[in-house]
């Protein structure tokens, strides 16, 4: 081969995510703690959905943008939960997961060498996406001292000229950050005040501890210039079926669906159908598994507490994302031997962006089971590592 591949692309660095999950699936005896995934089972009455379309014969492509009835279910989800409004045949897409929205979304917006802020640490593929839709990301690092929340005098300071969008990635991974009404009111004055767009990430949003989530869409103003992203992977244990959505306003969603009927043509027509009965019928399942992640997440910040490692209190999502810096090694070296040692696998914090080193993403999509002997073994390592930092101290006494 003579000709050169894209340079762009040759320089994305793969996801930090997958690393130790191929490794993990050749130990015996190993856990892995790394990939946000639910462990509940698709519940019945969805896969049942699928399976009467696969038997009536309904294989066959829908709209471009997704069935109709879909969307209307879509539309009154969102009604129903953030009293915002969509008309499901103009201002709603049903994609291939959130994945597909995100990247469609970026592409529809911009133009080259338009800017892109996206607060870290956040999900791998937001820098990716705007690379690939020739923006140049702007990176705020978030603090830990604000557990993870995106501060007005942030989104500020980064703000340029050539800024075009925002990417919102809350409820967030791998943090658990949520924003509240009153952080999301702030934010929503400085995108009004610079004429900004925003991605607002909400693939988490079924999944909070503290209080009902707030769509930044619900606020005055803000639907006109936002891109709202959820799906049924995360709520509804659907990951494998491969399908997310995304509200927006007509003209930006007749762009998104242009690139999607060249890339894609539709979302899977079996998993549509699915879907359907997911909204229509989902939400106690919804409950069932908030109820048991929730349980999960007390069990875990227990555990951190009676180790002393110090978390903040997430209350979104499925992750925990404790500080390891007073070990004094970096967040893949922790991970590396953590790994080596105790046969656990979590995914090193600097895998989401520089301000995630430090930390150690810890995902709770876990049985209780599995994670009481996981942080025995964290118990163990941590104790292990205090021990290896005295040693030195007192072998100078001696």
């Amino acid at each position: 081969m003579t000709k050169s591949l894209s340079k762009k692309v040759i320089e994305l660095k793969p996801s930090g995510i997958r690393k130790f999950f191929d490794i993990v699936s050749e130990m015996k005896d190993a856990i892995s703690l790394g990939v946000g995934e639910p462990d509940f089972d698709t519940p019945w009455h969805i896969r049942d959905e699928g399976i009467y379309a696969l038997e009536k014969g309904k294989t066959f492509y829908t709209s471009n943008a997704g069935l109709k009835e879909l969307r209307e279910e879509i539309s009154k989800k969102v009604q129903r939960v953030q009293g915002v409004e969509y008309d499901p045949m103009s201002e709603i897409i049903v994609t291939v997961g959130g994945s597909e929205a995100i990247d469609i979304g970026l592409r529809a917006m911009i133009n080259e060498g338009d800017e892109v802020i996206i607060p870290t640490p956040s999900y791998v593929s937001y820098e990716p996406c705007a690379i690939l839709a020739d923006a140049k990301p702007v990176i705020i690092n978030l603090k830990g001292e604000n557990e993870f929340r995106l501060k007005p005098e942030e989104l500020l300071n980064a703000i340029t000229p050539k800024t075009k969008a925002l990417i919102l990635p809350y409820p967030n991974n791998p943090t658990g950050a949520i924003m509240e009404k009153s952080d999301l009111e702030k934010i929503a004055k400085i995108i009004l005040d610079n004429d900004l767009y925003v991605l607002s990430d909400e693939i988490y949003s079924a999944l909070t501890y503290k209080e009902k989530h707030t769509s930044i869409v619900s606020l005055d103003g803000m639907k006109e210039r936002t891109i709202l992203i959820d799906g049924f992977s995360k709520a509804y244990a659907m990951t494998g079926w491969r399908l997310g959505y995304a509200c927006a306003p007509k003209e930006l969603i007749k762009q998104m669906v242009k690139i999607h009927q060249f890339a894609i043509m539709c979302a899977p027509t079996t998993s549509q159908y699915a879907a359907i009965s997911a909204l229509k019928n989902g939400e106690k399942d919804v409950e069932m598994m908030v109820r048991a992640y929730n349980q999960r997440r007390r069990f875990l910040m227990d555990s951190f507490r009676k180790m002393n490692l110090e978390c903040f209190e997430p209350y979104g999502a499925f992750y925990v994302f404790p500080c390891i810096k007073e070990f004094g090694m970096t967040s893949e070296e922790f991970a590396t031997r953590f790994l080596e040692e105790e046969k656990v696998a979590a995914v090193p914090g600097n895998a989401f962006g520089n301000s995630g080193e430090g930390y150690l993403r810890i995902s709770y999509a876990y049985s209780i089971e599995n994670l009481r002997i996981a942080m025995e073994r964290l118990q163990r390592f941590v104790e292990r590592l205090r021990k290896e930092q005295k040693t030195p101290a007192l072998s100078l006494r001696s």
